[in-house]
């Protein structure tokens, strides 16, 4: 950046502290028990991008109760509403499932279950299953339409579910400290000197 600001000397400042006092923090991966499935989380702003209206996907991918996939990115189209943000997150969502899935299946040499994929959005549910809505959104890029096939053929199965529990939105805005700490402990992300321990 050739000429910054003091906005953006305040926001690296913030960055380096937190990085400062998160060094002991890390993904704690304890040993599960019983067969472990894919779980995924898509969720996504609104327009929050004040440069260009876009709006900033974030994903999840637990296998168990472990993190093992994560993107936050800017998603490539201006979505009109809310309820096309989180279709495209969702549909974006459902590629990165695809691919664990079929890793996975590949590292257990056999197919391995739908993945579920939740959603805080009963609009963007409702676009991906009902052509009634397919008229109002023919600008949403073809590819990303692409989620309505798998939900269709069944290799991944949305859920909806409460704002309160989207572990995504961690990853699509700025939140206040309590709820990212409390998002943040939910991922798995622990101070690895205070780690929890499990009788093998």
């Amino acid at each position: 950046m050739q000429r910054p600001t003091t906005e953006h000397q305040q926001a690296v400042k913030r960055i380096i502290r937190y990085v400062a006092g998160t060094l002991d923090h890390g993904l704690y991966y304890p040993r599960c028990p019983g067969e472990a499935h894919l779980v995924g989380y898509s969720d996504s702003d609104h327009g929050g991008d004040i440069d260009t209206s876009k709006s900033t996907s974030g994903i999840l991918f637990f296998l168990g109760k472990c993190l093992v996939s994560w993107q936050s990115v800017k998603q490539q189209v201006v979505a009109l509403s809310s309820c096309e943000a989180e279709y495209i997150a969702a549909s974006t969502a459902s590629t990165q499932a695809l691919w664990l899935a079929r890793l996975l299946g590949d590292l257990l040499g056999r197919d391995t279950e739908a993945v579920e994929l939740r959603v805080d959005s009963k609009s963007a549910l409702a676009l991906a299953k009902n052509p009634v809505f397919h008229e109002r959104s023919k600008h949403i890029r073809v590819r990303y339409h692409f989620i309505r096939d798998c939900w269709e053929e069944g290799s991944i199965k949305a859920r909806y579910i409460n704002t309160k529990d989207q572990l995504a939105d961690l990853l699509t805005k700025p939140l206040g400290r309590i709820k990212f700490l409390e998002l943040r402990s939910r991922t798995g992300m622990v101070q690895l000197s205070h780690r929890p321990t499990h009788k093998t």
